[in-house]
């Protein structure tokens, strides 16, 4: 049984939420709350497996409760706010802070049976996710950064394709920020709801060696450049001449996601098979798995996320049940290894990198 505390200022909001998740036999709402200071009494007393929690409340917002939770007593949240595009910063900042998810709150743009069963699946992640004290320092060292100064041998035959969910946000971002900017084009599908992926596009170009954004139908994929998949559309890889090219396109959801990582993954497979190399990172469920295996049949490298450092260990688990990772590695060495097999696939280059890379990778496993 999952205990989940109800935190949010409007009443009507509390009732729906606790009457709907009262429906499901796996879930006890055990209390609700009109704002953090009586959520703060409420989780001593009762003490919930999850917290549903609003961004916008009085006396304190949920922003920053989040942030004191997760730094004194933390628990899995999932973010319920009403999300537009004004409110994407906000839902952005409440992942990097550290929720577990972030979906759409009763009233707006989705209808109101949408709103459970997208909660119940959040509330599961939730209940197994890894949650941890934040300790965070701007001037942190670490053996990926220096990874920056790499050169990588510009290109437009080789693709970078990554695929995540729960937790996906700090894995990209420790990733992305730790290739250079010669990376080969890179496509990205991260679990999200509409909004909310341009926002996070934005923050990345701003800290990356690369130019990062949400991607575009007909977008070119391009060494330098990193395309995210737009909320509530699936993103596919083409290939015309020597050039590859994304479509943005509508369609059946794909293991409860659109986008959907295996939807990308196995487009990658056909059209760029072993000019291709695929990433899975941290998330519930299975989406990307079959789409990894495709692409390591279609002759591609791939890699997934190791269990210790993912805060779900459910679709990196599923590729490696599958045998479809050919590598398993923790999060700081994702990027390393990511540069390690690119540099591998030019020789000449590869005999002046390869001995540097290959002692940080042995550094950032070890």
């Amino acid at each position: 049984m999952i205990k989940v505390l109800v935190v949010d200022d409007s009443a009507v909001v509390r009732k729906v939420l606790k009457e709907e998740l009262s429906k499901f036999p796996d879930i006890d709402v055990v209390g609700t709350a009109i704002d953090p200071y009586i959520a703060r009494d409420k989780i001593v007393k009762l003490k919930p497996d999850v917290i549903t929690l609003d961004v916008e409340m009085p006396r304190m917002d949920g922003l920053s409760f989040l942030a004191k939770l997760m730094k004194h007593h933390p628990i899995p949240v999932v973010i319920v706010s009403s999300l537009t595009p004004q409110g994407s910063e906000a839902a952005l900042k409440a992942l990097e802070l550290g929720a577990v998810e972030v979906i759409t709150k009763p009233g707006s743009q989705y209808s109101m049976p949408d709103v459970p069963r997208q909660l119940i699946r959040a509330i599961r992640t939730a209940s197994t996710a890894r949650v941890y004290k934040r300790k965070y320092s701007e001037n942190q060292e670490s053996q990926e950064s220096k990874l920056a100064s790499v050169t990588l041998q510009t290109t437009t035959h080789k693709v970078l394709a990554i695929g995540a969910s729960t937790g996906g946000t700090r894995a990209i971002e420790r990733v992305l920020t730790s290739l250079p900017g010669t990376t080969p084009g890179t496509v990205i599908v991260q679990h999200m709801p509409e909004y909310i992926t341009a926002a996070f596009a934005e923050r990345l170009n701003g800290i990356c060696e690369m130019e990062v954004r949400e991607a575009r139908d007909n977008d070119l994929v391009v060494p330098g450049v990193v395309l995210i998949a737009p909320g509530n559309k699936h993103m596919v890889l083409h290939r015309s001449g020597a050039k590859y090219y994304v479509q943005i396109k509508d369609g059946p959801q794909v293991h409860h996601q659109r986008p959907s990582v295996d939807v990308l993954f196995q487009s990658v497979a056909r059209n760029a098979g072993k000019n291709a190399l695929g990433v899975l990172l941290t998330g519930m469920g299975a989406d990307g798995a079959q789409g990894l295996y495709q692409m390591k049949e279609c002759g591609a490298h791939t890699i997934a996320q190791d269990e210790a450092t993912c805060v779900v260990f459910g679709m990196p688990k599923e590729a490696i049940r599958l045998d479809a990772a050919q590598y398993i590695v923790p999060i700081q060495a994702v990027a390393s290894t990511i540069v390690d097999l690119f540099c591998s696939a030019e020789s000449d280059y590869a005999t002046l990198q390869k001995p540097v890379l290959s002692a940080v990778n042995e550094d950032a496993v070890g």
